[in-house]
This record gives structure tokens, C-alpha cells and sequence, in this order.
């Protein structure tokens, strides 16, 4: 039977990481926003609640064990503080996580010991790529072998912390088998060129880049999984259940300020909260956000299960893209003028949500 009810670990876990969303992230994201630059800070505190170490397993020198139900139920209270710090806190985890999954022993010796320090260790990976259509499956970025090497060739946009990151994971098509395979390229490596970081509509407080690959040597040993490799649809899952619950959370931080709004907002001498278009409005996104959130804990649940959970993520995160676009739009409408000010946090949150259909790959539980 399905249960989605935290244990006693996983609810120890929210309500720590709900105070850290309200009394640490809430407090800097509008001005990290305004200054596009991150809340150093806040990001280190939320590095110290130990989410990346906690899902490596104690036989891997972590603390505890993968659940993508844990990971999830911490994305969203991470999103409700802030997207973008949130993101930079988990950005780690798109190196991490694949490794704990599928990475060599050897792979796992070198670098999961990273994960477990107390200082942030700045490391990311790189699958979106430049240009109007996108498909995941079928990647521009090529690699191909020759005498015990891999030289990789192309170009990634949106790749978080590429500046400061010690190590990423690229993905790219496997020219001999078609398949889409990652590959660990440590930094100062010959051939990667790092653009300046880009300037985006929304995550403006976290820094991305476009970075380009040409004739990019590294060891055959750094393909994720050795000889073996890894399963890219996996990942995928995973990425897509992790941007569900992160836009689940900015839905909510969306509405429940709206929702408060309207309550304390006086017009005509009744609050707008009692103005039928105002409720409906209102009714209808706590509606999309739990339905959401049930798509989410559905496909989180098959992935801990182990079960193929392609299906369920995929709807998880298409449904969670128009349902936070829907519901931030309504918070910034339920706020009237004051919702175009870019004091009122609503706007950001919006700014913010537009962004979730471009970001696959930029979140793993």
C-alpha cells in the first residue's frame, strides 16, 4: 500500500529545513535577487543540514540512505524559501547522486568524499544544450573513444556554479553505441571554455553558464559507470521528479502569500478574500498545487521502489510546469499592483516559475 506519510526522520528533517526556508532564505532572496548574486551565507547554512550527505549511504562514507520521497519532500521546502538558493544548495547532487547510482568503485572513492565535508563544495553537471529544440535523448554533444580515451565535443547552456565547480558531469551521445552516456571532467581540464555567466530572466541569484567542449581529452575511467555505464533514463527520472517538487514549492510560497494577502487587504470595508473571483482564484490553485504534489510523491515513490517511473515523472514535471506558471500568475493578480513591484516578492516567483520547462537537468533527487 502507498503511504505517503513521513517517518519520524523525514518529518525531523522538513521541520528543519522549513525554518531554515522561512527565517534564513526568505530574508535574503530579495536582494540576492536584485544583486544577482548569491547569498553566500545562506548557502552555506543550508549546505550544513547535511541533505547531499544524508542521501549518501553509510557503506559510501554518507549517513543514510537515497530516497527520492526524502528528496523530494526537501525540494519543495527548499523551493518555498527560494528557488534560486535552493537550486545552488542541491547543485552539487547533479554530480553526487549519479555516482552513488551508478559510479565505479573507483569513481566513488575519489569523489564522494567531497560531499561529506562541511565547507560547499562547488561541483555541477552539464546536459541542457543551446538552441530552440532540445531533446535529451538525442544530444549534439558527441564522445568518442580512441586508444583508452574519450574526447568530447560541444556546447551546454545553464550549467550552475561551471566557474567555481571542481569537477562536472557531462553528458553526451556515445558515437559508437548511440547511447547517452556522462563523463567526469575535472576542472582546469584542456579544452573546456567557460563563457561569461548568463543573464536570465529568472534564478537571477544563481549563477549559470554556457560552457563548450572542444576536443576535450579525459580517461576512459571517467565515464560515469566505467565500462559498464549508467542508465541516462534514470537520471532523467530523477531530474524531472526533483524540478516537479521544486516548482511545487514556489507554487506554494506564491499562493500562501497571496492567500494571506487577501485576507488582511480591506476593500469596499470586507477583505478581497470574500470577492468570489478573488476565492475561486485562490481555490483553484491550492487545487493545482496538490495535485502536483501527489504526481510528484507518486513517481518518487516508484523510484524508491525501483520500478520504471519514466511515465509518472515525465507527467509529474509537465503538469508541475503549467500548474506553477498558473498558480504564481494568480499570486501576482490577487495582488493587484502590488504585484508588478518587485519589492512584493510575487513577481519574483513568477519570474522564477516561467523558467521550469527550460531547466531539465538542472535538479536530481
Amino acid at each position: 500500500m502507498v503511504s505517503f506519510t513521513p517517518t519520524d526522520e523525514q518529518q525531523l528533517l522538513l521541520d528543519t529545513i522549513r525554518r531554515y526556508a522561512v527565517n534564513d532564505m526568505r530574508g535574503a532572496a530579495h536582494e540576492a535577487d536584485e544583486a544577482s548574486e548569491p547569498a553566500h551565507d545562506v548557502v552555506r547554512t543550508g549546505w550544513q543540514l547535511g541533505l547531499i550527505p544524508s542521501a549518501i549511504p553509510e557503506e559510501l562514507g554518507g549517513f543514510g540512505e537515497m530516497s527520492a520521497l526524502t528528496g523530494v519532500l526537501a525540494a519543495e521546502e527548499l523551493a518555498f524559501g527560494d528557488l534560486a538558493t535552493a537550486m545552488h544548495v542541491l547543485t552539487p547532487a547533479l554530480f553526487a547522486y549519479p555516482l552513488v547510482l551508478f559510479g565505479t568503485a573507483e569513481q566513488r572513492e575519489n569523489w564522494l568524499p567531497l560531499f561529506l565535508e562541511e565547507r560547499f563544495v562547488p561541483a555541477t553537471a552539464a546536459l541542457l544544450e543551446p538552441g530552440i529544440f532540445f531533446d535529451p535523448y538525442d544530444l549534439s554533444t558527441q564522445a568518442s573513444s580512441a586508444d583508452g580515451q574519450i574526447c568530447l565535443n560541444g556546447a551546454k547552456a545553464y550549467v550552475p556554479l561551471a566557474e567555481n565547480a571542481r569537477v562536472m558531469l557531462v553528458y553526451a551521445r556515445n558515437v559508437e553505441t548511440g547511447s547517452v552516456d556522462a563523463y567526469i571532467v575535472e576542472k582546469g581540464t584542456d579544452g573546456v571554455q567557460i563563457e561569461k555567466r548568463e543573464q536570465m530572466m529568472g534564478l537571477r541569484a544563481l549563477p549559470t553558464y554556457r560552457v563548450h567542449f572542444n576536443n576535450v581529452v579525459v580517461d576512459a575511467s571517467a565515464r560515469l559507470g566505467g565500462a559498464v555505464g549508467s542508465d541516462f533514463t534514470v537520471l532523467l527520472n530523477r531530474s524531472h521528479v526533483a524540478l516537479a517538487a521544486l516548482a511545487v514549492g514556489v507554487a506554494r510560497a506564491s499562493y500562501e502569500y497571496a492567500r494571506d494577502y487577501a485576507k488582511q487587504r480591506v476593500q469596499f470595508g470586507k477583505p478581497i478574500a470574500q470577492n468570489q473571483s478573488i476565492a475561486f482564484m485562490l481555490a483553484e490553485a491550492a487545487i493545482e498545487i496538490d495535485a502536483a504534489r501527489l504526481l510528484v510523491w507518486e513517481a518518487a515513490w516508484k523510484l524508491d521502489q525501483g520500478e520504471d517511473a519514466a511515465r509518472e515523472a515525465y507527467l509529474a514535471k509537465q503538469y508541475a510546469d503549467q500548474m506553477v506558471l498558473k498558480v504564481a500568475d494568480a499570486g501576482v493578480q490577487v495582488l493587484g499592483g502590488y504585484g508588478f513591484i518587485r519589492e512584493y516578492p510575487v513577481e519574483r516567483w513568477l519570474r522564477n516559475g516561467r523558467g521550469f520547462p527550460t531547466f531539465t537537468g538542472m535538479a536530481m533527487v
